[in-house]
């Protein structure tokens, strides 16, 4: 019995190793497009690839950096666009209404699912 106890437990171990080394990489940004439209018109398109400062009709500041976009100024009352998180993933926005800028993730892998319903 005492053989199949270290098996059993060199298993789990190999189990609990690869499911780290998949946690691990899978947090690592999805290679794609920022694409940027003010009132409704195409303001740019940018790769997330490639750090960058975008300034947005001067009104907004963008920072794509670390395969991440994120608002980092914003002339809007509010703000809620410059305390959202860094977006990296397809589908991904940040919207400042204010401002009607909107800064949306495209051309990566699927974007995760929240929940599934039948």
């Amino acid at each position: 019995m005492r053989k199949y106890d270290i098996f059993l437990g060199t298993l789990v171990l190999i189990m609990a190793a690869v499911g780290f080394l998949f946690f691990v990489n899978s947090d690592k940004p999805d290679s794609g497009m920022v694409k940027i439209t003010v009132e409704g018109k195409l303001f740019g398109t940018y790769s997330l690839e490639k750090d960058k400062k975008i300034f947005i009709n001067d009104t907004n500041y963008l920072m794509i950096k670390d395969g991440k976009a994120d608002m980092l100024e914003a002339d809007c009352p509010d703000k809620i666009c410059v305390k959202q998180k860094p977006i990296s993933k397809n589908k991904e926005t940040i919207v400042c209404l204010p401002n009607k800028v909107i800064v949306e993730v495209t051309g990566t892998e699927d974007a995760e699912l929240d929940a599934v319903t039948n």
